[in-house]
């Protein structure tokens, strides 16, 4: 196990049964679940009556269900509170018992007992609690509605041993704030939803690799006895849902149902799903209904607010993630300066090493010296004593590489130029865009840290200012290129932006209404374009990158590895 806090934490006096039962099935799923609060349902561990309200009709389709009863209870002295279905007159011994009921959609285990040994110890735990309240209960029934079969579980001494070991576990576990460590190879990962928040797989090869056990080509990791296995695709590729952005001016967005309808002045734009919608970014002038805002935070969908040019200004958000152990560990690492400059580092160097891969891929005329000197300079930065010393590297590597970026776009003649980078305001086009596209990443990489549990505000690399999400910052660095410059340079080879999508003032450049519709589609189809994770060997989309790399950094806060491993590509 690994130390998240040096802090304790009290345990409630009284604990959900499902407690129980998570912790049989995976006590890191159960640590997650209710330590740090992420919970969705499990293919295994769900669809249980204390869990639902039976609002589905399935629970009225049983063909006991005209007998049964549902009854709230607690144990003070056992510790466990729980919400039963119940069966007067079914027990073995006699008609006076009573029985709990748990109800799976799904179909009886497939092993010896046909219950699995979560459902038997959650079965047991309610039975617990029927005792401590005076009922007399010796058995539970599962009712598996797929199979359409019920299967008895005797409440014996070894079953009830083994439960109350389990609830003293869940305390010590809770007390003590570890997280225990994932399973290993384990196919209870294939039906767990919360794996692609506990990457077991991808922490177990981190972990192995440090300690000489492992070795990562890319695709295969190689195990200690030599045999080499690919790593299991146990979290999804890319996300149903989808970013809706506004960017007319004076548009409104209301709720219509379940769906959000845009309506322009000119009237009604279009309607979206909300089961549909990621985020809703809103640009400049748009207004929202109240009703669509409190809809939206019920659902834990974030509102991001931006001004006319692109600038995050803010969010609108229901709660936030509870957990807090994560926060308190990030306040802990930005207060301790080696630990900080030991995840910039890895940030710094990735996104130098980046640089050097776009450049490579797209600039047939770099020469090697550049190229050696972007090399250079990200193996330094792996290296640098201060913080000071690592801007200095990034500053000089910028300079290098945005002298070079101007070469990867095609001559054309509208005289399109590119001699570096400038901002506020931009002068030229493909400045324009950049400042734009990187708002648009930094509000990504913000609502990311923010669903984990991070403070966006608090980096660990960029320095905590009034207003400015520094871990967002730090988090976007080393996907600037890939993702960012990368879009650009695409918008402007392919003919989809030209300079007469832009207004050039004396002032500045600014991007046109249509360009921005342009420059948003274009930054998502490069969110959506899946890519073979360096380390990993999987296919996901960069979207799902920026997930994977915040838990990631999580994990290092929490020791279980040992340093963040910067996103890389090749």
């Amino acid at each position: 196990m690994v130390e998240n806090s040096g802090q304790t934490e009290t345990m409630p006096d009284l604990i959900a049964a499902s407690m129980v039962s998570d912790y049989a099935y995976c006590p890191r799923q159960c640590y997650i679940r209710w330590s740090e609060g992420e919970f969705r349902e499990c293919e295994d561990n769900s669809n249980s009556a204390d869990d639902s309200d039976g609002s589905d009709g399935s629970a009225a389709s049983w063909p006991l269900a005209g007998r049964c009863r549902t009854a709230q209870l607690s144990a003070p002295r056992i510790g466990l509170t729980c919400r039963i279905n119940l069966v007067d007159g079914e027990g073995q011994e006699g008609a006076g018992d009573v029985v709990p009921v748990l109800l799976k959609k799904g179909e009886a285990a497939g092993i010896s007992g046909e219950v699995y040994d979560s459902d038997r110890v959650r079965l047991c735990a309610q039975g617990l609690v029927l005792r401590e309240n005076g009922f007399l209960c010796s058995a539970g029934l599962a009712y598996f509605f797929k199979s359409k079969k019920s299967v008895s579980v005797r409440f014996d001494e070894p079953l009830i041993a083994e439960t109350k070991e389990i609830i003293a576990r869940i305390r010590a576990m809770a007390g003590d704030r570890r997280m225990p460590p994932p399973l290993l190879d384990s196919p209870k990962c294939n039906r767990c939803s919360l794996a692609g928040i506990c990457l077991p797989d991808e922490v177990n090869l981190l972990r192995e690799q440090k300690a000489g056990m492992g070795s990562v080509g890319g695709r295969d990791e190689q195990g200690p006895a030599g045999q080499t296995r690919e790593l299991r695709m146990l979290l999804a590729s890319r996300d149903d849902q989808v970013p809706v952005y506004v960017l007319d001016q004076g548009s409104t967005v209301h709720k219509r149902g379940d769906c959000l309808e845009i309506r322009s002045r000119e009237g009604k734009v279009g309607t979206v799903r909300m089961i549909e919608v990621s985020q809703l970014c809103l640009y400049g002038g748009v207004e929202i209904s109240t009703p669509a805002v409190v809809e939206l935070m019920q659902r834990g969908i974030p509102v991001l607010h931006f001004t006319h040019g692109g600038w995050f200004e803010g969010i609108c958000l229901g709660h936030t993630s509870k957990n807090i152990d994560l926060r308190i560990r990030q306040y802990e690492w930005a207060r301790d300066k080696e630990r900080s400059l030991s995840l910039a580092r890895s940030m710094i160097s990735g996104k130098i090493r980046n640089c050097r891969v776009l450049l490579r891929r797209n600039d047939q005329e770099i020469p090697a010296e550049a190229l050696e000197k972007l090399a250079d300079y990200a193996c330094q930065a792996e290296m640098a004593e201060s913080l000071e010393r690592l801007l200095g590297l990034e500053g000089a590597a910028a300079e290098l590489y945005f002298s070079r970026l101007g070469s990867l776009l095609k001559a054309d003649e509208d005289g399109l130029i590119f001699q570096g980078r400038n901002r506020r305001p931009p002068r030229d086009p493909v400045n324009a865009v950049l400042s734009y596209l990187y708002g648009i990443l930094a509000k990504e990489c913000f609502v990311t840290l923010l669903a984990v549990g991070f403070e966006p505000y608090l980096g660990f690399y960029h320095q905590p200012r009034y207003g400015r999400p520094a871990l967002a910052l730090d988090l976007m660095e080393e996907f600037r290129p890939i993702i960012a410059d990368s879009t650009a340079v695409s918008l402007f080879n392919n003919k989809e932006l030209a300079v007469k999508d832009f207004v050039i003032t004396e002032e500045g450049v600014m991007i046109g209404r249509s360009a921005k519709r342009k420059v948003v589609a274009g930054y998502e189809r490069r969110m959506d374009t899946q890519i073979t994770h360096p380390l990993f060997g999987y296919k996901i989309s960069y979207r799902r990158v920026l997930e994977v790399q915040s838990r990631l950094l999580a994990r290092a806060l929490s020791g279980e590895i040992e340093q963040y491993p910067a996103f890389c590509t090749r």
